[in-house]
């Protein structure tokens, strides 16, 4: 604990508040990073057997055990699959498009929550860098100062040190944000993913309910007419 003190309190007499900033954008990248890890991780994301099962059994006319299949299930696209096996079962033989409508809409909310927090992500890959560069600026800004005050009894090691100690800052900004950059690009692919699956799964499923009310009018439509 005191070794790790002891580095903090340097790091900040190095760099400035500067610093600090940077510390604290770590920290909070580190747990956001750690959170939507442990949300991917409990949602199951890259699993499809329960979506795919709950489809099987709808197309083989077994709404009833297709809802049950995705009750209570946490996974984005099986919440998707619930609402609009829902919607159609209250709109046996109706149209479709407040089904499908009411279906989208849970559909933005499940991708809404899967993206919480990234924005936070995106902001600290963005500012790092640019916190960096200014405690860079600051920095050399004091060498030159000192520089200025030192006239012409200039030490080569003490211009090469207060270098150093500026260029820390960036190298610090640097290493937060491309960690942060990576996991974004990861957590916006596997949203991706999810919401390919959401649109194909959705729309498997009110094709094939449009297709059978489209066979029941055509069946219904001879005896209509006797």
């Amino acid at each position: 604990m005191n070794a790790l003190r002891s580095s903090l309190e340097l790091l900040f007499n190095l760099g400035g508040p500067v610093v600090l900033v940077l510390l604290i954008f770590s920290v909070i990248g580190t747990a956001v990073i750690l959170l939507k890890i442990w949300q991917f991780i409990v949602l199951r994301l890259g699993s499809s057997r329960t979506a795919e099962k709950a489809l099987q059994l709808w197309h083989s006319n077994e709404r009833e055990k297709a809802i049950d299949t995705v009750r209570n299930r946490n996974h984005p696209v099986a919440k998707v699959l619930h609402t609009a096996f829902v919607q159609l079962q209250a709109r046996l033989g109706t149209s479709v498009e407040n089904a499908r409508e009411e279906t989208l809409r849970v559909a933005r909310a499940q991708l809404e929550k899967l993206r919480s927090y990234l924005r936070i992500l995106e902001v600290i890959a963005a500012l790092s860098p640019l916190l960096g560069l200014l405690g860079t600026v600051l920095g050399m800004i004091k060498v030159f100062r000192e520089l200025e005050l030192a006239g012409s009894k200039v030490d080569p090691s003490i211009l090469s040190g207060g270098i150093w100690e500026a260029l820390l800052t960036t190298a610090m900004g640097l290493s937060i944000a491309i960690p942060a950059v990576l996991m974004v690009n990861y957590f916006d692919r596997v949203i991706d993913r999810v919401r390919h699956r959401m649109e194909d799964t959705a729309t498997r499923v009110f094709t094939s309910d449009e297709h059978v009310q489209q066979s029941g009018k055509a069946q219904a439509s001879p005896a209509s007419a006797a």
